[in-house]
């Protein structure tokens, strides 16, 4: 208002222009005079020269008219001047003026607001980037994310190829992270202080650059009154920043005209606009060239990590801030309470669910703030205390990270959060806020999580919530390392050496939470509440005293970026206490948007159902016929011959024919291959050596054989002729089940094979198995229980015999014997999906299953066997109808647990058996 007075009879260009803009510069208190250039010399659009009134690099462009004259005319002017300008010093605004009027366009956007000298007053936010204080619009999948970390990469090839590499680099980058943020978000004082310094205090052709940036982070490493009195002034106006970020000495780095090119490119960009929540890992990226080429694909999107960190804590505090937001003072206590809160991420990696969660909470926050204010303006009570109210602070986050640039760039991503939360406080109420220096610091340790005791960085006593996304890595892909660590976590449980990496913090999680009211969530990969993992890593969790109090069910877990990795998750929140209320974000699309389910309990299968574990066994529940593993020819493909090798074979040894027989793999099966194999287990000797081709393929056998690294493979080359385990029938039919199905398919398609056809290893089989059995395996109740039981490869489902068949309640075992009339509907029904199958015999399964092609016959033919099986289980509680998947498999838990509650206690035996189909 002052200024808008003192100027308000200005309106010659001439000699009041300069000394207007100077005093406006004292609205946000830039009293040095240094940051803009008066009569920039700039070529005009079309080559003409001319004179910008006051250019100030990328921030300001003003073309000043006396009082009178068109903005319009003055709008044109100050375009064309923009034409020639370096893109990096491309201003965000450019303001007309002529002492009345204002005429400002941000130029990102091209919002145009124009207003009057006497009403400057009620639009000085425009001018908040001045002084970096400004209203923020931080999207995570903003392009500028991108861009800032492309320009970067640049900087950090080019400072590697120099020689400077390693730690020092690392801890360079994130200085020079932190200030390029500092100059754009009102840390640094004025807007662009860093870029500033780099141009006009350091030479073009970079050699003095790195003894200067030295000499800049010992100054922000100082107090300002323990700096030298002779200080250089450009210096001595950067705000000490403490946190020991600035504290270490690092080697001088040599940069080239180059380097200090890319680094002035940097400072261009507009850093406020960053999101911390994701740009550490694209900074993080910027370290592997490999990983740069798909920059944007190997970060966490903000939606995924709010779907763990909404029923983890958001939803209940937010629940609890509306009951209390009308009450002055449980609206106190509950703001204590944020204070008090603490999050452990023991895989924080570059802090995305630690920066998230930290926002979050300031969000709340600043609700609980402006509640208050609401609160003590029905008091006459028209201001607040930002400085005394704001309690939430980085020093409530914790975490553990393996690698030290990550856990680098973890800690100073939370302090940018923390002062763009800042600066949203600030635009809020009208009053600076900075936390400046830095006094609270994140406990983010450099450490190996499985190695190290979590109480060290937080005792568990004092955790509220452990939370994260810890690595995925399945057994084959572990390193020895990796392995090491996992037994050493997994000392003493059985049967731990099949368990993802994963497992090592969920049993960490839950020894850390056992007797304590701490709540723990995790992102894993499904495989953790499937096939062998759930007996094994729930059993333990369960002894440990937890309970599982909400789950996310598989759903797709990327972002929207280009060329990303799909992986198929479950997001798993669990504790010491048994709440009452649980729920299951169920997905009818593994893309789409989940439904939250209230449920009583939730167990290590994700169904409300019992908590129960199925065991690995050797023999069903049921009294139906054993299921095995095919036969495994073990033969480095010698005795397996396609289409056209059988052919060649047979131009030269006709007598070859009787000893080939029809051979089905999984995919052969599926998708109507012809393969075949040499079947020598009746041929005689003096036979087998009359076919020298033949005797070749052995000898190759023999030799793969004798070559292996394992001894059973080994004494196996004693009878290279045959395959290496064999359980083939000798008559009759089997019913053939593929142990690897696409999981698009609803059904898995299972079938009847004559015993004349090889049953390879990558299928299970039922010798001796009748309609019946057919018709139940290829139910929908079957399908359903084999998708929540069975393991996974990649996303296909993994039959196994001794976790899915030899564990499936069959119908007419519990209660009341299965009726003649239901077995014959079974039966009937059955035999209708054969007939509709048989109609297209042309078609491969995959054809006939996909369910984009599958043929209206053939779907009513299950849809009559489904009504069949489904009635079948009615005498034991079933019902006519299922609303899922997940209610079929819950009845089916159910029955389960009656059925094996009058079987004898599970005990291994010591009789060796042939592998059977477990994958």
């Amino acid at each position: 208002m002052l200024f808008s007075k003192t100027w308000a009879d200005a309106c010659n260009e001439d000699s009041q222009a300069k000394p207007f803009w100077i005093d406006f510069f004292e609205i946000f208190g830039i009293t040095n005079k240094r940051v803009a250039t008066f009569e920039l010399n700039v070529k005009k659009l079309g080559g003409a020269q001319g004179f910008v009134d006051l250019f100030w690099p990328g921030v300001l462009l003003v073309e000043h008219k006396s009082r009178g004259k068109s903005l319009d005319d003055a709008v044109d002017q100050a375009i064309g001047y923009l034409h020639n300008l370096p893109e990096r010093d491309l201003p965000q605004l450019v303001v007309v003026c002529d002492f009345a009027r204002f005429r400002v366009r941000r130029l990102a956007t091209g919002e145009t607001v124009e207003f009057e000298l006497k009403h400057l007053h009620k639009h000085v936010k425009l001018f908040g980037l001045l002084a970096g204080y400004k209203v923020q619009d931080i999207r995570s999948e903003d392009p500028v994310n991108i861009k800032a970390a492309e320009r970067m990469g640049r900087l950090h090839d080019a400072l590697k190829a120099s020689g400077y590499s390693g730690h020092a680099l690392e801890v360079l980058l994130v200085r020079l992270l932190f200030c390029l943020f500092a100059d754009d978000t009102g840390i640094f004082q004025p807007a662009q202080s860093f870029r500033d310094f780099v141009e006009e205090r350091t030479a073009p052709d970079g050699s003095d650059l790195g003894p200067r940036l030295g000499q800049l982070f010992q100054v922000l490493n100082t107090h300002e009154s323990q700096r030298s009195k002779n200080i250089d002034e450009q210096l001595g106006q950067f705000a000490y920043i403490n946190g020991r970020l600035f504290e270490e000495t690092l080697p001088m780095a040599d940069f080239s005209t180059a380097m200090r090119e890319a680094l002035l490119d940097a400072c261009a960009l507009d850093w406020s606009a960053i999101s911390p929540a994701i740009f550490g890992s694209l900074f993080q990226s910027i370290m592997d060239e490999k990983a740069r080429r798909n920059l944007g694909a190997h970060y966490t999107s903000e939606a995924n990590i709010l779907k763990l960190i909404k029923p983890l804590f958001l939803d209940e505090l937010h629940a609890e801030f509306e009951r209390v937001k009308g009450h002055r003072n449980k609206l106190f206590e509950f703001h204590k309470k944020l204070r008090q809160l603490t999050f452990f991420d023991p895989a924080c990696g570059c802090g995305n669910f630690l920066v998230i969660s930290y926002r979050e909470l300031r969000e709340l926050e600043l609700k609980v703030l402006r509640a208050d204010h609401e609160l003590s303006a029905h008091k006459g009570q028209l201001t607040v205390d930002v400085h005394g109210l704001i309690g939430v602070n980085v020093d409530q986050f914790f975490g553990i990270e393996i690698e030290e640039f990550p856990a680098q760039i973890a800690q100073v991503a939370l302090w940018l959060v923390d002062h763009q939360m800042n600066l949203r406080v600030s635009v809020e109420f009208g009053l600076y806020f900075a936390r400046i220096p830095l006094k609270s610091t994140p406990q983010i340790r450099h450490a190996n999580a499985l190695q190290l005791d979590w109480n060290d960085v937080l005792p568990a006593e004092r955790c509220s919530y452990v939370l994260g996304n810890p690595p995925f890595l399945g057994y084959s892909y572990q390193s020895k390392d990796q392995k090491a660590d996992l037994a050493a976590v997994m000392q003493g449980i059985h049967g731990a050496g099949v368990l993802d990496f994963v497992c090592g913090w969920y049993i960490l999680a839950g020894r850390y939470c056992q007797g304590n009211q701490t709540h723990a969530a995790f992102v894993s990969t499904n495989s953790i509440t499937q096939g062998e993992h759930v007996a094994v890593l729930w059993g333990e969790m369960q002894r440990l005293g937890m309970h599982i109090h909400f789950a996310h069910r598989t759903f797709q877990w990327s972002n929207e970026a280009k060329g990303n990795a799909a992986v198929h998750c479950v997001i798993v929140g669990f504790g010491h206490e048994n709440q009452v209320v649980k729920t299951i974000y169920e997905y009818e699309d593994i893309k789409g948007l989940p439904l939250a389910v209230p449920v009583k309990n939730i167990n290590p299968y994700l169904i409300d159902a019992p908590t129960v574990f199925l065991p690995k066994r050797r023999e069903p529940i049921c009294n139906v016929p054993q299921m095995t593993k095919g036969s495994q020819p073990t033969d480095g493909g010698n005795l397996l011959l396609e289409d056209a090798e059988k052919t060649e074979l047979l131009v030269v040894e006709p007598q070859a024919d009787k000893w080939i027989r029809p051979f089905l793999g999984a995919d052969e099966f599926i998708n109507n291959i012809q393969r075949w194999c040499l079947w020598l287990v009746d041929c005689p000797p003096n036979e087998l050596r009359s076919m020298p081709e033949v005797m070749k393929r052995i000898q190759a056998v023999k030799a793969m054989r004798k070559s292996s690294t394992k001894l059973a493979t080994i004494e196996l080359s004693e009878t290279p002729a045959i395959f290496g385990e064999i359980r083939q029938p000798a008559e009759g039919n089997y019913l053939l089940i593929p142990l690897h199905s696409s999981e698009a398919r609803t059904y898995v398609p299972i079938g009847f094979c004559d015993a004349s056809i090889v049953c390879g290893n990558a299928n299970a089989m039922i010798p001796n198995a009748g309609l019946f059995h057919f018709g139940v395996m290829t139910s929908a109740m079957h399908n359903a229980f084999m998708r929540f039981t069975c393991g996974r490869l990649e996303s296909r489902y993994r039959y196994s015999n001794t976790i899915v068949y030899n564990n499936y309640p069959w119908p007419g075992f519990s209660g009341e014997p299965l009726s003649d009339k239901h077995r014959t509907a079974i039966e009937q029904a059955a035999q209708c999906v054969l007939d509709a199958r048989a109609q297209f015999a042309s078609s491969s399964l995959a054809d006939l299953y996909d369910p984009l092609t599958m043929p209206p016959a053939l779907l009513k033919a299950h849809q009559k066997l489904d009504t069949a099986v489904d009635a079948a289980y009615q005498p034991s509680g079933g019902k006519k109808n299922y609303a899922s998947d997940a209610e079929r498999v819950a009845f089916l838990f159910d029955l389960y647990q009656r059925i094996t509650s009058l079987l004898p206690a599970l005990a291994s035996k010591k009789k060796q058996k042939p592998k059977s189909a477990e994958s």
